[in-house]
């Protein structure tokens, strides 16, 4: 399934992303918070890359690729669901 642009961004906290910036790959990572206006996240410290604040204002960019959850208490969500259309 290809990954596409996801602007709201308070949706993604727990969830697996790629950032960009000027179509460049930066990294993957889970959302550990998300400002309620969608205007910046955090992204979760992985390895040797530490916890980072990503600013929409400085271009960045957030894409998402729906996938299959694992473990016993793992949902799947539509992709209307994560571009943030009504049912």
């Amino acid at each position: 399934m290809p990954a596409y642009r996801h602007d709201d961004w308070s949706q993604l906290v727990s969830a697996f992303v790629e950032v960009r910036k000027d179509w460049q790959h930066l990294r993957y990572g889970f959302v550990d918070d998300a400002m309620g206006d969608s205007s910046a996240l955090w992204l979760a410290a992985d390895g040797l890359d530490g916890r980072v604040l990503i600013s929409k204002a400085e271009g960045y960019e957030v894409w998402v690729e729906p996938r299959q959850l694992e473990g016993a208490l793992a949902y799947r969500m539509t992709s209307s669901s994560l571009k943030g259309f009504a049912p």
